[in-house]
């Protein structure tokens, strides 16, 4: 599989809608990067709308991700279904408005969708991975799974050792 795949040459493309179906896996992520993801199995499906002015591109992305547990190592499949939009407009330059709104250059002949299809893949990766078996411990709270390093509460440490408090805090205790 190359790059070349998901080039799609926007010059030949009539001003209406056009589908576009993608199946990768290993390879695309062995191309574009593994910092995120670096197995995975996905069906891609870009719809791209051609105007004169712009370029609607709908992304539909679902598929598993393989990732790592950040708490046992172990590697887990993690499934993501995501749907997402770009609009391209014609301008002068090639230049990133917003999130959603990419300038190119009129005269360009092609759009490279792989790269915008890895990034909408990445930002589904949460950030804390963990395996399906610790999901549960996710939703309890810090003091449920013994992770409570400091609490200000009032915690009765009584002493039934008998040992005597030191004077100075007798005295500021009088205070109160």
């Amino acid at each position: 599989m190359g790059l070349r795949m998901f080039k799609v040459n926007i010059i030949g493309l009539s001003n209406k809608a056009h589908d576009f179906h993608y199946e990768f896996g290993n390879e695309f992520f062995a191309s574009y990067g593994t910092e995120v993801i670096s197995e995975g199995k996905f069906v891609a499906d870009v719809l791209l709308d051609k105007h004169e002015t712009f370029i609607e591109a709908t992304f539909k992305i679902e598929g598993t991700a393989m990732l790592v547990c950040d708490r046992s190592l172990d590697p887990f499949e993690y499934p993501i279904k995501t749907q997402k939009k770009i609009m391209f407009k014609y301008g002068d330059q090639d230049q990133e408005l917003s999130d959603e709104i990419i300038m190119i250059h009129r005269d360009s002949d092609s759009l490279e969708l792989g790269q915008y299809i890895y990034e909408f893949i990445g930002l589904e990766v949460p950030i804390k991975k963990l395996h399906p078996r610790y999901q549960h411990e996710a939703d309890l709270p810090d003091e449920a799974t013994g992770k409570v390093i400091y609490s200000s509460g009032d915690t009765n440490f009584d002493s039934d050792s008998g040992d005597d408090i030191d004077p100075r805090w007798e005295k500021l205790k009088k205070l109160k």
